[in-house]
């Protein structure tokens, strides 16, 4: 039985001109590249008269998807879809991508300080911290492109920036430390959960190889496909909060409206009940 190959990090395969190309990065290029060939496709299917049933189905899954985002964020959903319907796609792939047969199996040993070591030629993409830190950032700097587009500089650093009361200078404090700590928090759910599956597949795989498996994959392609729609509802809330008005003087105007509607309710009831009394 060989011996069991469980690595915490990716592992460079090789370099190209410098840069260290590892097993992750080579299934993340692998991944970006089928993802360019479906786009030239999908769009050479809008020419034709008559799509085909793949592009069918595609445009129900996509439908599906933008009426479920669009029940959290409402209108604004249609401005963030394009960068959401690629993260979840992407997301959900590169986690599927680790569960293909020969990942983490397949690769060549190599003489290391006098030790053998194997690195497996692929890797699942989210499997590696970088990918998804760089997911993290990704939808941190997003959230603060659509905070100024939609706020302004000034009404959105009065977000984190507000002096003119010690609470809200605290509470700004704390929404300032509560923007980095996401990037953090979505960074390593991610990585967390989709690593944990792939160590307890080769686990699994190590002490018993044949069917005790595939119920652990099963479970394991359900993880992928909610580690990627939790990823990517947590960015669109992200993106949503940015976007929305957290001053006192905006607050105080939608209670204003609020109660001028109450107060036109009350009235109109009152009116009612005063004709159907006189009757």
């Amino acid at each position: 039985m060989s011996e069991l190959h469980v690595a915490i990090e990716a592992e460079k395969i090789f370099s190209f001109f410098g840069f260290p190309v590892t097993n992750s990065f080579l299934c993340t290029l692998s991944l970006s590249l089928l993802f360019i060939l479906f786009a030239f496709w999908y769009k050479k299917q809008d020419l034709k008269k008559k799509p085909s049933r793949g592009k069918l189905i595609i445009d129900m899954i996509l439908e599906g998807l933008l009426s479920f985002f669009k029940d959290v964020a409402g209108p604004k959903t249609y401005e963030f879809f394009p960068l959401l319907g690629t993260f979840f796609f992407f997301i959900i792939f590169a986690n599927w991508f680790g569960l293909l047969p020969g990942m983490g199996s397949i690769g060549l040993d190599v003489i290391h300080e006098n030790e053998k070591h194997f690195i497996p030629f692929f890797r699942g993409p989210t499997a590696d911290l970088n990918t998804t830190l760089a997911l993290a950032l990704i939808t941190a700097f997003m959230a603060q492109f659509y905070g100024f587009k939609h706020l302004g500089v000034k009404a959105y650093l009065s977000k984190f920036f507000n002096f003119s009361n010690p609470l809200y200078t605290f509470v700004g404090f704390l929404e300032l430390i509560s923007e980095f700590s996401r990037i953090i928090s979505y960074a390593f759910r991610l990585f967390g959960n989709i690593f944990a599956g792939e160590v307890l597949l080769a686990v699994m795989g190590y002490l018993i190889p044949f069917l005790a498996p595939l119920p652990f994959l099963g479970l394991e392609v359900f993880v992928g496909f909610i580690q990627a729609l939790v990823f990517t509802m947590l960015s669109l809330v992200f993106w949503s909060i940015a976007t929305e008005h957290h001053d006192s003087n905006h607050e105080e105007k939608d209670e204003v409206e609020i109660l001028k509607k109450n107060d036109s309710f009350s009235e109109e009831n009152i009116n009612k009940e005063n004709l159907a009394f006189s009757k």
